[in-house]
């Protein structure tokens, strides 16, 4: 890569100027004008102390190396600021991006291996077994299925998980409220009311147990609404498997021959400030009923069996429970760091500006197939994956339905669709795309061919940090970055036409498709589709 025989060039340079210590690595980065030329590096500054230089006559003196017999690509470099050493580039290194991105293809390119096959699992969405998926459950769903995208393809072996939280009373109570509407009758007092529950009721037969039947076509209804939305889980964990197999007496009998579980006041505790909490907490009631944490810290060791790291998607209202989780791991001698939370904020929904109403059937929510059905999965899952999930998102779904070019998921994929567009129209006109090897890169020189181009070579970039940081926004960001530039080539340079030699129609045939490899990358990491006609 371009970056590394920079960063090679420069060490070597500081190494011909008697610079002594050597950095550890030479970091460049891309200057945010592009007057500053394509690459830019502060190692003058970094190192200048420790080699007891003056930043600034360091950063001359590598300018004056560099200048003297410059890398390959590089047209000049000078000096900016207080030490910085820009590089400014021609345009071949750009036609050498293109070849890259063809001859890696969607499959290759921009794929840095982080994982090295590390196991990660990573749960999401776990809505409980009572009713359909609401819209709720679709930020945290769509980010963490672009999370698991991005493990994937930079090499983790992943898992993703959903947990069904099928014990407890919220079952009972679902169960009773299917039969009770089975039999004509009112659900009982804090049973479920929603129109969906009278429409399963039909369903129930008339010689099963209405819970265990309830929970399956609970989540029949969530595998299908989650589907729809192109979400797909390989594992489903019951809760109750860890009640049936004695997993939560096992790891409470652990906590407390850890001495990190104690009894007080008839009840069970967890020695949880030991690990940074404000307080310790109840495992097991007086009464002997088990708190919601105990089966949580069962099923998270269960986990940590199957998995090297373990990324759990949570809502905001579960943000309190991070660190009570975190220190439970480390009671149980697990490694706590290896255990990612992330929040999601919650989502206001409008519709033409007014908060959207209420899913007839589910009666309290908007349900997730609601928001399907209204926009269609491909634009739903872009648009809940435009921000961080640590904001607050507001969606109007009228503004998202719209067909124009305001809309950034039309945005994004016309210019997937204009691509075959001009491939279709090239072959039409006698042009179609011949080898790459016969192609004359170097005509590529308009300032509109160089943008994609340079949109490019950042995804390696954003594809490592995006992973790194669990951050499928950032790849949003990069489409809709690439999708402009696409925009503004399609307007400005014709591929096929008068004016146009044969020369430059293949040139810009590839230029197309590699910006077509591009897009299919960044379109498949968001779980979002490439149409090729719109």
């Amino acid at each position: 890569m371009i970056r590394d025989d920079l960063a090679a060039a420069v060490r070597e340079a500081l190494s011909a100027l008697g610079v002594d210590p050597l950095p550890e690595r030479v970091d460049l980065e891309r200057p945010g004008r592009r007057e500053h030329g394509d690459w830019s590096s502060n190692v003058a500054l970094a190192t200048a102390k420790k080699a007891g230089r003056n930043p600034r006559e360091l950063a001359a003196q590598l300018v004056e190396h560099l200048s003297a017999a410059p890398p390959a690509h590089v047209l000049k470099v000078d000096l900016a600021g207080p030490g910085f050493v820009n590089f400014h580039l021609a345009p071949t290194w750009l036609h050498d991006i293109l070849t890259e991105v063809v001859e890696a293809g969607p499959d290759g390119y921009a794929k840095p291996d982080l994982g090295q096959g590390r196991s990660v699992n990573v749960e999401f969405v776990s809505a409980n077994p009572t009713g359909p998926v609401h819209a709720g459950h679709a930020r945290g769903a769509a980010h963490g299925d672009s999370v698991a995208r991005l493990l994937t393809r930079t090499g983790h072996a992943v898992t993703r998980e959903f947990y069904i939280n099928d014990r407890g009373v919220q079952m009972q109570k679902f169960g009773q409220s299917l039969a009770a509407r089975k039999a004509g009758e009112e659900p009982p007092e804090g049973g479920y009311l929603g129109e969906y529950v009278t429409e399963w009721a039909q369903e129930l037969p008339d010689d099963v147990d209405p819970v265990v039947w309830g929970e399956e076509r609970a989540l029949q209804d969530q595998r299908e609404a989650l589907g729809a939305f192109g979400v797909h889980f390989d594992e489903w964990f019951s809760e109750l498997t860890l009640v049936d197999s004695g997993a939560i007496e096992t790891t409470l009998a652990e906590l407390l021959e850890r001495g990190v579980a104690y009894e007080q006041d008839g009840a069970t505790w967890l020695r949880s400030t030991d690990h940074g909490d404000d307080k310790d907490r109840v495992l097991v009631k007086s009464d002997g009923e088990y708190t919601y944490l105990l089966p949580d810290i069962a099923y998270h060791r269960d986990k940590f069996s199957r998995a090297e790291q373990l990324i759990n998607v949570w809502g905001a209202d579960h943000h309190g429970y991070i660190v009570r989780m975190k220190a439970a791991m480390a009671s149980l001698g697990l490694d706590a760091d290896a255990l990612e939370i992330e929040i999601v904020q919650m989502v206001d929904l409008l519709k033409d500006g007014e908060p959207m109403k209420l899913s007839k059937r589910a009666g309290t929510v908007v349900e997730l197939r609601d928001i399907v059905d209204e926009v269609g999965a491909d634009a739903a899952r872009l648009t809940y994956l435009l921000q961080s999930i640590d904001s607050r998102q507001t969606v109007d779904l009228a503004e998202v339905a719209s067909q124009g070019m305001d809309n950034p998921v039309y945005y994004v994929q016309m210019a997937h669709a204009r691509i075959h567009g001009i491939t279709r129209r090239a072959d039409e006109a006698g042009f179609p795309r011949g080898p790459l090897a016969d192609a004359d890169l170097s005509l590529l020189t308009h300032e509109r061919e160089l943008d994609v181009l340079r949109a490019l070579s950042e995804l390696p970039d954003v594809v490592r940090l995006a992973t790194e940081d669990r951050a499928p926004h950032k790849v949003t960001t990069w489409v809709r970055d690439l999708a402009g530039a696409f925009h503004g080539f399609y307007h400005d340079c014709y591929v096929v036409g008068d004016g146009v030699s044969p020369e430059l129609t293949q040139a810009r045939l590839w230029l197309a498709e590699s910006a077509r490899i591009g897009l299919s990358i960044g379109l498949d990491l968001l779980g979002v589709s490439a149409p090729e006609t719109m």
